[in-house]
């Protein structure tokens, strides 16, 4: 690997260097060089972890943990080996292990069912057969208080909450089943959803 020397580092603009050279001033006692594979990396990682967990706040939380990982390891990084492929692979970790962690937390389906209102969302799923017996009674948990919370809903709000975010239905699907314009269907929708949430938040707590 080409070795940059700590003075030759300054006369040299840091973006030209290769992802090497920057591990290796990095190494070598040069402030500024982590800083630049951090801005060089740091959206496109945003963007890969987002596109996984579907969760863009928390892909930023996770691509801040990745590179608190590189700070602590990369004293016995192989600079033979590619940066961009260590890093990637610590970021699809994280995801990985995001993902299983939200299958096991009530918190997660409050935030899915309070921040992210997808318009070509999936249904909430409540089962699944390949999931541990403690897993599963979690989920159970969980439909039952999602049913609780949704039958306090006023009656027109109930409707458009089962057949959306229950049964998947489409907006247009919606409307031809209540017998209501779009625009109704989703003021109705909003007004249950935001409902949803204050209601269900008390009992996730």
């Amino acid at each position: 690997m080409a070795k940059v020397a700590r003075n030759q580092v300054k006369r040299v603009v840091l973006s030209e260097l290769s992802d090497a050279e920057l591990v290796g001033a990095h190494l070598d006692g040069h402030p500024a060089a982590f800083s630049e594979l951090y801005d060089r990396y740091r959206n496109r990682l945003v963007h890969f972890i987002a596109r996984k967990t579907g969760d863009r706040d928390r892909a930023e939380d996770l691509v801040q943990e990745a590179f608190i990982r590189v700070t602590r390891h990369l004293h016995r990084f192989d600079q033979n080996k590619k940066f961009s492929t260590w890093i990637y692979t610590i970021c699809s970790n994280l995801s990985k292990n995001e993902l299983r962690n939200r299958s096991r937390s009530p918190l997660v389906l409050f935030q899915k069912l309070t921040t992210h209102w997808e318009p070509d969302h999936r249904p909430l799923q409540f089962e699944d057969g390949t999931a541990r017996p403690d897993d599963q009674y979690r989920k159970r948990y969980l439909r039952k208080i999602v049913e609780q919370t949704v039958c306090a809903l006023p009656e027109h709000h109930q409707l458009v909450f089962r057949l959306r975010e229950l049964e998947g239905k489409s907006y247009e699907e919606i409307a031809e089943i209540t017998g209501v314009n779009l625009g109704t269907v989703k003021s109705r929708l909003h007004r249950a959803r935001t409902s949803f949430a204050e209601r269900i938040e008390p009992l996730l707590n």
